[in-house]
């Protein structure tokens, strides 16, 4: 039984984004945002640096990725049902992996997050992908939402837009593709989820605000596609996945459908390299 009314749908194929009101109810909202706050405090616990101390990609927000693997009280919201059955129906597609999961925390006085693409920094080819932005208090401009270039997943791959320096020459919101549209912010309520196709441009306002923002994605791609690249890429690296070969394994597990409601085991060797994979090559 389909999760989604076709509006949101259509929505979401003629804009690459799209909000789900109220997917997550207040009490997951508490459960989950307290257990990616400890998680987060735990992979930063050591760094005692000011913001201004940190690059330019640590001033965009503090980044901690597959959490699902190295904390299981997390691990439901990652593999939460109704988040994988809405990324299946927004993707049309009958079954959709894990990709990654993140933490994304901007801290009061943290930066813009760069203009970008998703799917690009993965060597996926045309796999279809798809990202839940979750925000554990809701969004504002002021706090660090996040805007969408509406229509701009229909642009294709665009250049790679290398996010962890402030230098890049390469401005994607002035790329000829997007005919000069400009990015549109969405503000939400807590319980709301946004979604934003893997070729849809976004980007994220600086947090002006005195607090953290709290932050949790989920990043989904179909099943039954092929690597197309040989790039370095630790989720495919590490589960062997050659370019021709099927990408799965246990670390890229299903997330929708699941039988029986068990949840994943971790792979044996967690965790991944901080920060993004970009290479400019590409």
């Amino acid at each position: 039984m389909a999760l989604l009314p076709e509006s949101i749908v259509r929505e979401f194929d003629q804009n690459g984004f799209v909000v789900t009101p109220d997917l997550l109810n207040s009490s997951e909202l508490d459960r989950f945002g307290a257990a990616v706050d400890a998680a987060v405090r735990r992979r930063t616990v050591s760094d005692a640096r000011a913001i201004d101390e940190k690059s330019t990609y640590e001033q965009s927000f503090l980044q901690c990725m597959r959490l699902w693997e190295t904390d299981p009280d997390v691990r439901p919201l990652t593999f939460h049902a109704g988040l994988a059955q809405t990324a299946a129906e927004l993707l049309g597609v009958a079954a959709v992996r894990i990709w990654q999961d993140q933490a994304l925390y901007k801290e009061p006085g943290g930066r813009v997050t760069t203009p970008h693409q998703d799917s690009p920094f993965w060597p996926i080819g045309d796999t279809p992908l798809v990202s839940a932005w979750i925000p554990f208090d809701g969004s504002s401009v002021e706090s660090g939402a996040t805007a969408y270039v509406p229509g701009s997943h229909r642009a294709g791959r665009l250049r790679v837009v290398d996010i962890t320096h402030s230098t890049e020459p390469y401005d994607i919101l002035r790329d000829e593709a997007l005919g000069g549209r400009e990015p549109v912010f969405v503000e939400t309520t807590p319980g709301s989820v946004v979604w934003h196709h893997g070729l849809t441009v976004h980007q994220a306002a600086p947090n002006q605000s005195d607090r953290m923002r709290r932050v949790f994605t989920v990043v989904y791609i179909a099943d039954g596609y092929r690597r197309l690249r040989p790039w370095l890429c630790f989720p495919l690296d590490r589960e062997g996945v050659g370019v021709g070969e099927l990408m799965q394994g246990q670390g890229i597990p299903l997330a929708w459908p699941r039988a029986g409601g068990e949840l994943p085991v971790p792979p044996a060797r967690l965790g991944e390299p901080t920060g993004p994979q970009i290479k400019a090559s590409r």
